[in-house]
């Protein structure tokens, strides 16, 4: 019961290629040739997964890169599928002890995929025995303390380890380079998230006309997690005051509704640059100040708003710290200072 109990904890999710989930899962395409956007990486890893079929070995170790809900799960689950093997979840943070590790490692059937979601989490020490694993396919355990330890050497069967991280920076070199395949996902196109939108509404069995797809599109950051999660909420909206129909008249209320301007922008990017002009002149001001002054954490703020403000022009970063910068006064209504007075 307690060995069950703990398989559960470490394991966020443990699914077989094929197998059904529920409505969030579905709506993750199963192929790579379903799979739309990122063409770059779905290229060249087409190809690392039929070299590495015809030789009949596990694909090799992949690390995926890049901003949050770009789809990194996603392809990672893709893999899996394409190589017709397991498929198995976790994350850096609940991987506590080497324990925990050898657990997981030692369960993997050959050639199943091993799934680590923020992967630069993980502990050094947990990084030390990862290391033999993903050479040699060996991990070495430590059993007892003091002078009655002794060590062990398990053998594993050959598997794919596929990382995703935020943050590749904060990964320590020997766990990066012992990765053969490095690929980062870059944020996608109006365009891309349109054909994303209007698949998704296909799936969840949603009318959405071209105009309301590209509505919804145009103000999704970017990112496809986004765009999914405004799509279901359009919904809403569209069932109980447009006849079910998506159209641009029912995104473009529903978006309003939620406070999502026309570029994308939510209430807590308002308040970022509103709170930076407002008390600190449009700045410099310092990451920690602006989370205290706009109640969130700083890493939030890092992670999730402050790139897409980079990436629109509205903030930028210098050594003293952000700036609000014209374009970012242009879209709240407002006019950089020493040009003309304005109240916020």
């Amino acid at each position: 019961m307690y060995e069950e109990e703990y398989e559960h904890r470490l394991m966020d999710a443990q699914y077989s290629a094929g197998d059904d989930a529920d409505v969030e899962i579905s709506l993750r395409p199963k192929e790579l040739d379903e799979y739309i956007g990122q063409e770059k990486a779905k290229e060249n890893l087409s190809i690392y997964i039929e070299a590495a079929k015809n030789r009949g070995e596990p694909l090799d170790h992949v690390l995926l890169y890049g901003p949050p809900g770009l789809g990194k799960t996603t392809l990672a689950s893709i893999i899996a599928n394409e190589m017709g093997v397991n498929f198995r979840v976790t994350s850096g943070p609940a991987i506590e002890k080497p324990g925990d590790l050898a657990a997981l490692l030692t369960n993997l059937d050959d050639g199943d995929v091993l799934f680590i979601d923020e992967i630069h989490r993980l502990s050094r020490s947990i990084e030390e025995v990862l290391y033999p694993a993903m050479e040699d396919n060996v991990i070495d355990i430590i059993i007892g303390k003091g002078p009655s330890a002794r060590s062990i050497r398990l053998d594993l069967r050959r598997f794919t380890l596929v990382g995703a991280t935020t943050r590749a920076g904060q990964l320590s070199a020997p766990l990066r380079d012992r990765f053969g395949v490095i690929l980062r996902l870059e944020m996608y196109t109006p365009e891309e998230l349109q054909r994303i939108v209007t698949r998704s509404a296909g799936i969840l069995g949603v009318a959405v006309d071209e105009e309301g797809a590209a509505e919804i599109a145009s103000r999704s950051r970017g990112t496809p997690r986004i765009a999914n999660r405004l799509l279901k909420r359009a919904r809403d909206f569209a069932q109980v005051m447009f006849d079910g129909v998506i159209t641009r008249e029912a995104a473009a209320m529903a978006l309003e509704r939620m406070e999502i301007d026309s570029l994308g922008l939510d209430n807590i990017d308002r308040r970022i640059l509103t709170a930076m002009i407002k008390n600190y002149n449009g700045g410099p001001v310092g990451l920690e100040t602006i989370a205290a002054v706009v109640g969130e954490e700083a890493v939030t703020i890092e992670d999730v708003y402050e790139p897409y403000l980079m990436q629109l022009g509205f903030l930028s970063r210098t050594p003293r710290g952000r700036i609000v910068t014209a374009a970012g006064y242009a879209h709240l209504g407002l006019t950089m200072p020493g040009q003309q007075k304005f109240d916020v």
